[in-house]
């Protein structure tokens, strides 16, 4: 698989909206930037680990 095939196979296809405090959120992306990282990135990894870590099966 080339480069370009991969990223299109992995390519994220669904949204979850969320709605929180403006400020808050303010204040997460900019630490996620102080970090260099994306607040995506740190939701996601939030998700997959609390998915990991509750996982019934």
């Amino acid at each position: 698989m080339t480069g370009k095939d991969h990223k299109r196979f992995n390519k994220k296809n669904s949204q979850l909206v969320l709605r929180l405090d403006r400020d808050e959120r303010d204040a997460f992306v900019t630490l996620c930037k102080e970090l260099d990282t994306s607040a995506a990135r740190e939701i996601r990894r939030f998700i997959r680990s609390f998915m990991k870590e509750n996982s019934r099966t």
